[in-house]
């Protein structure tokens, strides 16, 4: 898939901004705190509804504005498909093909992208809430379904939690704990389910990718850690036992704490080289080949899912990358994937490419197209 427009209004620093992408690799080069940070992720939040930056989406506004509009035309296999993002005070309004989506579900996915900047390297050693981010995000684009089912199971937990607090205070019902274990259980089975086949397919991808930057000297191996236990081959109704059973056991604890103790909210993803633990063990080039590798990963498995290759957003990544995996990074994407790049600077990037990109300078909000 390739974008082809971008067209923004009071987003960010940009107060009118239409753009028409005709390379296969675009780069946005510029001074620090110029908005070109802001241009990737204005894509980011056109495929994703929301920001990897904030949370806050009247970030997102331009100053003294009462709304910010975002508008694409994406070409698929499939064809041309208009992509439409109101951001209001009130909330988000999209569009796919000028008619208005009513599920979150409905809209994400139609445009699949990787988002690759310096704190993904950061991937491998960061919280258990950055790699479980990580996969909602990933398998949501591929899978509508576990979307929903992620959704519906924040939902019953953010229910479940706040029925444990009040029972401190106030005589617990049995019967009502009973049918939000029931519907917690239904959801978080599924998305157990999906992102341990997720984990699984996407070890491939990135095990062969690490073996080509190791020179085949290293094994990647990828692991899901969940606090229900089942086996890797376990079926749905194997998970729902077992996280039937996962949450009877911390019943007390619960009540202690007040929380719910066992589910997808508490899982984590571990990574190894040839069978040592990187997040513990590994060097910090270890670390970053890691995380470099399940980005990239990422391309293979999209077009193994959808049958389209994703747009990469890479953000200022390439200086924090050395010689050799600058050069792996863009062999991998050259030619397969149309990119969006921003840096200060080309010395990284520009010899280094066998396709000529098309470079926008940035400067305070305004753009100029090399000629």
């Amino acid at each position: 898939m390739r974008l082809n427009k971008l067209q923004l209004r009071n987003f960010r620093n940009y107060q009118e901004l239409n753009l028409d992408f005709e390379g296969n690799i675009t780069i946005f080069l510029g001074e620090n705190a110029q908005g070109k940070t802001n241009l990737l992720e204005s894509i980011y939040v056109l495929a994703m509804t929301r920001s990897h930056r904030t949370s806050n989406e009247q970030e997102l506004i331009a100053w003294d504005q009462k709304e910010s509009y975002l508008a694409g035309t994406l070409e698929k296999h499939s064809g041309v498909l208009p992509l439409e993002i109101t951001l209001t005070k009130k909330g988000r309004k999209t569009k796919v093909n000028h008619i208005e989506q009513q599920k979150l579900s409905s809209y994400v996915g139609q445009m699949n992208v990787i988002l690759f900047a310096p704190e993904d390297l950061s991937l491998v050693k960061g919280s258990p809430q950055v790699r479980r981010k990580f996969l909602d995000m990933e398998i949501g684009q591929i899978d509508p379904i576990y979307l929903y089912n992620l959704v519906q199971y924040q939902r019953i937990l953010k229910q479940r939690n706040q029925y444990l607090k009040q029972s401190a205070t106030k005589k617990s019902d049995a019967l009502y704990l009973g049918v939000l274990d029931e519907q917690l259980i239904e959801f978080g089975s599924k998305v157990l389910l999906a992102r341990k086949g997720f984990v699984k397919r996407l070890e491939h991808w990135a095990n062969n990718l690490h073996q080509k930057i190791s020179q085949g000297k290293e094994t990647l191996t990828l692991a899901y850690n969940s606090s229900v236990d089942f086996e890797e081959d376990a079926t749905l109704e194997v998970i729902v036992e077992k996280f039937s059973e996962a949450l009877s056991k911390v019943r007390e604890k619960e009540q202690f704490r007040l929380s719910t103790q066992v589910g997808p909210h508490r899982d984590d993803l571990s990574f190894a080289i040839n069978g040592r633990d990187v997040q513990t063990y590994g060097s910090q080039g270890q670390q970053r080949t890691t995380a470099l590798s399940v980005k990239l990963a990422e391309i293979d498995l999209m077009k193994e899912e959808t049958g389209e290759y994703p747009i990469l957003l890479l953000d200022d990544v390439m200086s924090e990358l050395d010689d050799s995996r600058q050069l792996h990074l863009l062999e991998t994407i050259e030619g397969k994937v149309q990119t969006f790049l921003t840096t200060t600077t080309l010395e990284h990037v520009k010899n280094k490419m066998t396709v000529t990109p098309e470079i926008y300078y940035v400067n305070q909000g305004a753009l100029q197209k090399e000629p």
